[in-house]
């Protein structure tokens, strides 16, 4: 692997702009089964919303067979076959209010290689701002690592168990539908997410892997169902191991102070993903 080549994407800009609108908010409103009343001009965008924008839309015929945009171009074409949203961390600075022109700012900070246990690992660091009325927003550090996929009889690497001490707790069993809807919403292309045949027999997953996006989305959406009124400051995330479609996971959360503890567990009580928001003082 040429890691020099791939170290020349660092310092890589690039910019898009969008609207806020609100049809995709009531979409999303609607797939989280959500009650909220319809958006409206002003609304705040809920935090981790702004997904919903900025989408990549890249022509059918440059689209790799994994569904993913083909490699090169922003993101540099790290030659291994599995790429993962490890995890983010994310400053919210000040409300988007819908209805409002927005624009977001990209920079490539890292690339870097690690030896795991299925091999070389490179993760890829990407911040983000996104600017609404002359002043940043959002900002976001989003970390992206790519991978070889498993062999066959490779050992799993040991899972870590949720913790047992949970104020909050929903019940989910995320289907077909609901990945499908949320794929829609981002317009990702990704076939893990809805291609059954696909994943199982190319990938060699169990079934439909559950958005790491989604998780983190979820995560803030049980605070958010909890504490309606506070404003989340600050929110970071990763990703530990895979969920599937079908199987019932749990969205769990403890305060401390103005920090909350988030986090997702499997059906057999291991963590998936965990994450930690720090609210905005009153």
């Amino acid at each position: 692997m040429d890691l020099d080549g791939l170290k020349g994407w660092v310092g890589r800009r690039a910019s898009a702009e969008d609207l806020a609108s609100l049809p995709p908010v009531a979409a999303l409103s609607a797939t989280l089964d959500r009650d909220d009343p319809p958006p409206k001009a002003g609304d705040a965008l809920p935090p981790l919303w702004h997904w919903l924008f900025f989408l990549e839309a890249k022509p059918a015929s440059e689209l790799g067979h994994d569904g993913h945009p083909k490699r090169g171009g922003f993101l540099p074409p790290v030659p291994l076959p599995r790429r993962m949203w490890a995890g983010s961390r994310l400053s919210f600075r000040k409300p988007i209010p819908l209805g409002a022109a927005i624009r977001r700012d990209s920079e490539i900070l890292k690339v870097e290689t690690k030896e795991g246990r299925t091999g070389t690992l490179v993760f890829v660091t990407v911040r983000h701002r996104i600017v609404c009325e002359s002043a940043t927003a959002i900002e976001e550090e989003h970390d992206i690592v790519y991978r070889n996929a498993p062999k066959h009889g490779d050992a799993a690497p040991p899972p870590k168990s949720a913790p047992a001490d949970a104020a909050w707790t929903r019940a989910l069993s995320p289907d077909a539908v609901l990945l499908f809807r949320y794929s829609a919403l981002t317009f990702n292309g990704h076939r893990i997410h809805y291609d059954h045949p696909y994943v199982t027999q190319v990938e060699g997953y169990p079934g439909l892997v559950v958005h790491g996006p989604l998780q983190a989305t979820l995560m803030l959406d049980l605070l958010r169902r909890q504490r309606p009124e506070a404003r989340v400051a600050r929110f970071s995330f990763r990703a530990l191991s895979p969920v599937f479609a079908d199987r019932p996971l749990s969205v769990n959360g403890r305060a401390a102070g103005e920090k909350i503890a988030l986090w997702v567990a499997n059906d057999a009580g291991y963590l998936a993903m965990e994450g930690e928001a720090v609210l905005a003082e009153p």
